[in-house]
């Protein structure tokens, strides 16, 4: 199904006229669980990867110290879904067992774990994106970009990604049982499959990335008289949460836009290779919004007492989460996103 971003609360662009020339089009790409096949863009379903490609692989060692128990990617899907079979059997029957003797049996022995490699690591799809569902930037010739990452901790908390560009119209024979890794370093960097609804949405800059005296503008309560408080309280404390939380940047999921900040302040983006300012290509999001962005909360999106997929918090349908709740933005070169990418955790 299609979702539509509620209208912002104001025109922003009317009380800053500054701004207007700042909005960019960011894509909320909205994935809801789904059966993605490989001619689908999606989060963790099968790529069309080509049957004679070798398979990327992670060589770099792990140390088996930070996470000493690991579990299959098979063991975490068992557990998912068992875990949601018990949720809406409790829904159902506040009265039914909390376990039954074979999901009690199973969690036993999942949660033993699994013993780790020091082989190297098949990559994980997280993300495939065609160019005719999704606006991104793009080296000449490529409309499909494939997003996969070592589903452990690097230099830094948080799996290491890797993009590959194609033409998919080269792609006729397809790879049919690509490897998955032993196991992951944690549940979270294994992608629930999702489809995804894309919806176009404007954006502007983070309040980080403003010059002074716009930021002075907009802490100056005098340039907000036109609003009643009444109003904008109803979407945040004071006006300088309502711009960051409901007027800058979109949460989720996306392509495009702007970089949101947070908790650093921005930081140098240069591309690795030719200096351009790198600009945002994928937001891997934790969330789809949180207590203080729920203006960003799809029309559609059902209000029913039941409880979302999988168990699912906060909109993460794809049940990835960032060290703790933060989002992994990678930046292209505009000049050719072929050049090494830029990770950024915010």
């Amino acid at each position: 199904m299609s979702f539509t971003t509620p209208p912002r609360p104001f025109d922003i662009t009317a009380l800053f006229p500054r701004l207007a020339p700042l909005a960019r089009t960011a894509t909320r790409l909205h994935p809801r669980p789904g059966s993605p096949t490989v001619h689908d863009s999606s989060v963790g379903g099968p790529l069309l990867w080509p049957a004679d490609e070798p398979w990327p692989y992670c060589e770099e060692q792990h140390d088996s110290r930070v996470e000493p128990v690991v579990h299959s990617p098979d063991d975490i899907r068992l557990l998912r879904r068992d875990q949601a079979a018990a949720e809406e059997r409790l829904r159902l029957d506040p009265g039914a067992p909390a376990a039954t003797p074979e999901e009690r049996e199973t969690w036993e022995r999942i949660k033993v774990g699994r013993p780790w490699s020091d082989d190297p690591v098949p990559l994980l799809p997280v993300a495939q994106l065609y160019a005719r569902d999704v606006p991104f930037p793009r080296p000449s010739g490529a409309d499909l970009l494939q997003v996969l990452w070592c589903p452990f901790d690097h230099e830094m908390p948080h799996p290491k990604t890797a993009l590959f560009w194609r033409s998919a119209a080269t792609v006729t024979d397809v790879l049919d049982a690509p490897p998955e890794p032993p196991v992951v370093q944690s549940p979270y960097y294994l992608p629930e499959p999702c489809l995804f609804s894309p919806e176009q949405v404007t954006e502007f800059p983070h309040p980080r990335e403003l010059d002074k005296e716009l930021r002075d503008q907009l802490d100056d309560t005098s340039n907000w008289e036109t609003i009643d408080p009444a109003r904008y309280q109803a979407y945040a404390y004071d006006q300088g949460e309502l711009y960051l939380n409901n007027l800058s940047t979109a949460p989720g999921w996306k392509t495009g836009g702007w970089t949101r900040w947070d908790p650093t302040d921005p930081v140098d983006r240069s591309c690795p290779d030719c200096g351009t300012e790198a600009v945002p290509l994928l937001t891997i999001a934790s969330s789809e919004w949180d207590g203080g962005r729920g203006t960003w909360i799809a029309e559609e999106e059902p209000t029913n007492p039941s409880p979302p997929p999988l168990g699912a918090q906060d909109g993460n349908f794809t049940l990835i989460d960032i060290v703790g709740g933060y989002n992994l933005q990678l930046h292209v070169c505009p000049v050719d996103p072929s050049h090494p990418h830029i990770e950024l955790v915010q």
